[in-house]
């Protein structure tokens, strides 16, 4: 992949209202939710700082004073609040509010509980290395389906050789799930509905133009999605500690 100049803007996904990690959600928001130790959003802000990014546009909704309250406090990456307290947009709707604090250049989309396992390289130097705005207008980080923690669904996606994309349509299963993060130009979003939407309308019209690619990511995708994932996970992170120490990006 033709190398173009990598993003340096994320935008983090922090505004739902995270309904499956109840009862821990009733009173916080669930980027705040600590897995090891450490809120959800900063395992997220973390890797984005050791990747080069240095500014991080966050979207706040559930318990929303709370989570600008953490965030207040944070060096790097700087971080700017798109504020969605009147009305919950999703992560379509959500994105488009944001982008005039993104701004017009290529940004990272990364959902705020994303979590994983590095390999032997960081998955997001990967990711931000291979992003060629000339011929993509998103670039996903994927997981495998069948190496992933707490994921039991049937996968998201296909990906030819060059990388290229499609949808599980039709078929049981794929053999890669969607881990969260993305890259996205802002062309994406070119003709979005106003309002409520989800990132999945503009992905569908982009993998029609042949214009979505993928990365595999190497390690172990962690689906920290209710209460019983998250223990699965904080039992995960206690098992890989010791090798993790001097790993790439070590926080997971």
């Amino acid at each position: 992949m033709t190398k173009t100049e990598r993003p340096t803007t994320a935008f983090v996904l922090a505004a739902g209202l995270g309904t499956r990690m109840r009862p821990l959600t009733d009173t916080l928001p669930k980027p705040l939710v600590r897995l090891a130790g450490k809120p959800l959003i900063d395992h997220a802000l973390d890797r984005l700082a050791a990747a080069g990014i240095t500014r991080a546009i966050v979207n706040v909704h559930h318990h929303a004073d709370l989570l600008e309250a953490h965030l207040a406090s944070r060096k790097v990456p700087k971080i700017a609040i798109s504020n969605e307290r009147g009305v919950l947009l999703e992560t379509g709707g959500g994105a488009v509010r944001a982008l005039p604090l993104i701004g017009p250049h290529s940004f990272v989309i990364h959902n705020s509980d994303s979590v994983w396992i590095e390999g032997p390289v960081s998955n997001l130097d990967k990711l931000l290395n291979a992003w060629d705005e000339a011929r993509m207008d998103a670039l996903m980080l994927l997981a495998p389906t069948a190496t992933s923690l707490g994921y039991d669904g049937c996968g998201d996606f296909f990906m030819d050789a060059e990388g290229r994309l499609t949808r599980r349509t039709g078929a049981l299963s794929a053999p890669f799930v969607f881990a969260g993060v993305s890259i996205a130009h802002p062309r994406l979003l070119d003709g979005a509905p106003s309002g409520k939407f989800s990132l999945n309308e503009s992905w569908d019209a982009a993998i029609a133009r042949g214009r979505v690619f993928g990365i595999r990511l190497e390690g172990t995708w962690m689906h920290v999605g209710d209460p019983q994932a998250l223990k699965e996970a904080e039992a995960r992170l206690r098992e890989d500690a010791p090798a993790a120490r001097g790993r790439p990006g070590a926080s997971p």
